[in-house]
């Protein structure tokens, strides 16, 4: 691009910008004609009907649609599918390969549906509410629909102080602000997690909660988006919609008027259960990038072993790299000799190891770069806007080309690459993949004339500041793929996709959709261009990455990281909330991050970095951290290249405090294991707040300093700087603290003293029993060989209790056998029975009775007394332990007589 078409696309930008200023005030948008229903067709389960422009044309950010296609779809008693489409054009739409629609059931209709569709017909408005009390969820009465070319607006009322959850990846609060405030979406690398900005996914689903009840809807729309919500017109909250491009796709979703959790499941309906992904997964992490050479590496591995504290996987970034190309190795720093090596210690460890593997691939003809060679001969690379020549970038290693996901044969590239380098025998044999950057980021400033200079200019890939290591220095001492079909791929040739009429706010760089990013005409073998499709680019890395890993380990589970994400995601992949800072805000902020994922998107193995990436931890800052870590279902320390390095095992405290909240995670690891399997079958939420358990309780709606890890454990952290105090809410419950069981009569906060530096608050929600280990290890190998104790925990309304577990091999994603177990405990009567396919190996060693009011006359296992010395009760504290001592392998009952 020359300097005289830089200039042209800089003041089509200005205008654009002064544009959206104009034509986004509510009043002028709700002055337009909207559309009147015609050819209104009734099917009971289906409604289908003519939208016909209802008067002059407003063309605010483009010409006004004259005619469109309204489709109202009853799916099942819990969803409702709207559909508005141009019948005239071919307008891009979500592919099916990236999000399979979801079935509908054939009986279905608004006669046993618990939310109802409602319209006026001129103008057309439409409604949903629910059935039984005619409350209104969703209304675009007064508020016109415009639909352009490349815009699309929809609003409804909403109440007054709306409780709005979701709406994607931010780093603000849980409960979503309603004063003029916008989530915007469009994947960028969003250093830092800056408030109020668009981060790296897209999950346009939002939960609205009421006394009355929880729904949510959903916009299957992959386009940049603007979503505002504003309570300055008076008459409550507002909620809009300005997407620049697609169709409208809504479903709306019913949820329930007494279970939030419900809601939840209804959305992984929609979108699919998340991955269950292998035991050892769910052990501690460590990572950083600026590990200089393989000796660094081992040295960590060493070091933590020598701390006692445990590390289940070593993970290494970029710096492994020869010149940050991926599937190489430095063979100065990184030899690939030595990297087995440490690979070797750690498997013979039961430990394991993890790569970082990037998007942009180094673009290198005539130098023998395998991956580069292959991928061109393939032409799997996304193409510029001619078609034809790759398109370019800047990244790592320099100007890149970057993978088109979209091509038929991705996935068999990907495979290729990854059985290649990755490989047991002759590369390396990793155990789980980190994928970063696929927003897809690029280092090059829009418009990117010469990215060849761009990279000069950056240094690109930056050079080695250390000496290479002697490559003899000793460590340890001795020791079938898919094609995807193509899409009819819509005509944007009257569309402006760099300057769009509607400019959303795009934090990246100048804010254009180009900045630092695939250029938006770019353009994908299937047709489809990156203006539509952005936001899916680390969704379909993704879905191939785990593709691959999963042809390089036919049958086994898989463990995938990324940071990009769209609706669905979480079906394949894990993700981590990316490149955040070393601050007590940003530790803070972390819990409403993990609670989007687990809790809204389905995207469950999710986690924070651990002490915080960029910026410089300290001591206490980093013990905190530590400790909330280890309730992030996905639990990882890592620091950039310029931070001061962060292992746990670099101060004291710190140490303490991961060898104290270790220990604790380990114990409940069968625990989290069976909510994942849960989440697997029915979308049941891993993570929760708290109004998800009290959802009448209006106390609870905008906590996101506490949260529930799984059903039963409620965590609440320690949040201020350098304190040693906390409040904590606790619900009208009984909650019982997990190391002493001592009781706590909820139903307001109470004030925490001398919550020391070492310590988390955890406690246990009355109704539970839990299902632990007796104590932590070194590692998860050596935990399922440790024995269980049971922890019953009565609930305040009726003393009663209960619980699951469920175990298999921890690695297999059919597993050959299985133990399913549920416990249930009512009036001194603990019930434990289930399936025992699956050999434990190990002993129920004890099961231990919370409240309990008074020492029991006797104790009875199936029917046996248990003798007097094997019953402990310590009337301070209300618990009654019973040694058991018995092999944990079929179905048994404890009596307190």
């Amino acid at each position: 691009m020359y300097p005289r078409a830089a200039l042209k696309f800089a003041l089509l930008a200005q205008l654009a910008s002064l544009a959206s200023a104009t034509y986004s005030d509510p009043k002028v948008l709700d002055a337009c004609p909207g559309y009147q229903a015609k050819n209104v067709f009734n099917y009971g389960h289906k409604l289908t009907a003519d939208l016909v422009l209802g008067g002059t044309a407003c063309n605010v950010f483009g010409n006004d649609t004259e005619k469109l296609k309204l489709e109202v779809t009853y799916e099942n008693k819990d969803r409702i599918h709207v559909k508005i489409t141009d019948p005239a054009t071919n307008r891009y739409e979500v592919p099916e390969e990236v999000l399979s629609r979801p079935k509908a059931d054939l009986s279905a209709g608004p006669q046993t549906s618990n939310i109802l569709f409602n319209y006026t017909a001129s103008p057309f408005s439409f409604s949903v509410y629910r059935a039984k009390t005619h409350e209104v969820l969703f209304s675009t009465a007064s508020h016109p629909i415009i639909f352009e070319p490349q815009y699309l607006r929809v609003k409804t009322n909403l109440p007054a102080n709306a409780n709005i959850y979701g709406l994607g990846e931010h780093s603000d609060s849980f409960r979503l602000p309603t004063h003029n405030y916008t989530r915007t979406m469009w994947s960028r690398d969003a250093y830092g997690l800056p408030q109020g900005q668009n981060l790296y996914g897209n999950h346009p689903i939002y939960f609205e909660h009421r006394t009355t009840g929880t729904h949510g809807v959903f916009l299957l729309n992959s386009n940049g988006m603007d979503i505002k919500l504003d309570d300055t017109e008076g008459t409550g909250t507002t909620l809009e919609y300005n997407v620049i491009g697609g169709v409208l796709d809504f479903y709306f979703l019913a949820g329930s008027e007494s279970d939030p959790t419900e809601l939840v499941r209804q959305y992984a309906d929609v979108v699919g259960t998340p991955a269950e992904v292998p035991y050892w997964s769910f052990g501690f992490h460590q990572c950083r990038f600026g590990y200089a050479n393989y000796i660094d590496v081992s040295q960590v591995i060493t070091n933590y072993a020598a701390a006692g504290i445990p590390l289940e996987t070593m993970w290494t970034d970029i710096d492994y790299m020869d010149r940050r190309r991926v599937f190489t190795v430095d063979p100065q720093y990184f030899p690939l000799n030595r990297v087995r090596e440490i690979v070797d210690y750690l498997h013979a460890h039961d430990q394991k190891y993890i790569l970082m593997t990037d998007p942009a691939i180094a673009y290198a003809p005539g130098e023998g770069y395998g991956t580069f060679d292959r991928g061109t001969a393939a032409d799997v690379w996304l193409k510029a806007a001619n078609g034809s020549s790759p398109f370019l970038g800047a990244v790592w290693p320099g100007v890149t080309v970057f993978p088109d996901w979209f091509h038929p044969m991705a996935q068999t590239f990907w495979n290729n690459e990854f059985n290649l380098f990755y490989n047991p025998v002759s590369g390396i044999d990793i155990d789980g993949v980190w994928i970063d950057m696929n927003e897809p980021a690029s280092f090059c400033n829009y418009p990117c004339t010469d990215p060849f200079a761009q990279a000069r200019q950056q240094n690109l890939p930056p050079p080695r500041t250390s000496s290479p290591p002697d490559p003899n220095t000793p460590i340890f001492g001795e020791a079938p793929p898919s094609v995807r079909k193509r899409a009819s791929a819509p005509d944007h040739s009257k569309d402006n996709v760099q300057s769009p009429p509607y400019a959303i706010a795009n934090h990246a760089g100048s804010g254009a959709l180009s900045d630092r990013t695939a250029y938006t005409d770019a353009r994908h073998a299937n047709g489809l261009i990156e203006y539509d499709t952005h936001n899916l680019y680390g969704h379909m890395m993704s879905t191939t990455t785990q593709g691959a890993m999963a042809a390089r380990r036919p049958g086994l589970k898989t463990l995938v990281i990324t940071r990009s994400t769209f609706a669905g995601s979480g079906a394949k992949v894990g993700k981590w909330l990316g490149d955040n800072l070393s601050t007590w805000s940003q530790y803070k902020s972390s819990i409403a991050g993990i609670l989007g994922m687990a809790g809204i998107y389905q995207v469950p193995m999710v986690g924070a970095d651990i002490c915080g990436f960029g910026g410089n931890t300290n001591e206490n800052m980093c013990a905190r951290w530590a400790m909330l870590g280890a309730f992030y279902p996905f639990m990882r320390n890592h620091a950039d290249l310029s931070a001061i390095s962060q292992e746990f095992y670099r101060w004291p405290t710190t140490a303490q405090a991961a060898r104290n909240a270790l220990d604790t995670r380990y114990r409940l690891l069968d625990y989290l294991y069976t909510a994942f399997h849960q989440a697997k079958k029915d979308g049941s939420p891993v993570l929760r707040p708290l109004w998800y358990a009290f959802p009448k309780d209006t106390n609870t709606f905008a906590i996101d300093s506490q949260f529930f890890f799984g059903p039963s454990v409620l965590i609440s952290p320690v949040i201020d700087a350098d304190s040693t105090s906390v409040d904590v809410y606790y619900p009208h419950e009984l909650f019982y603290d997990f190391h002493t069981l001592a009781p706590t009569t909820g139903g307001s906060s109470v004030h925490l003293t001398n919550v020391n530096f070492t310590s988390i608050p955890v406690s246990i929600m009355g109704g539970a029993v839990l299902p632990l280990r007796t104590q932590g290890q070194y590692t998860t190998t050596a935990l399922r060989k440790t024995d269980f104790e049971l922890v019953v925990a009565p609930s305040l309304a009726d003393g009663r209790a209960h619980g699951s577990l469920y175990l298999d091999d921890g690695v297999s994603v059919v597993p050959l056998m299985h133990t399913s177990v549920s416990f249930a405990y009512e009036k001194g009567r603990l019930n434990v029975q289930g399936w025992y396919g699956y050999a434990t190996g190990v002993n129920v060693s004890r099961v231990r009775f919370a409240n309990t009011k008074s020492a029991p006359k006797s104790v009875t296992l199936n029917g046996k007394t248990v003798a007097a010395n094997k019953v402990a009760f310590d009337s301070s504290t209300g618990v009654l332990d019973v040694t058991l001592g018995i092999s944990f392998k079929s179905s048994f009952v404890v009596e307190l007589h």
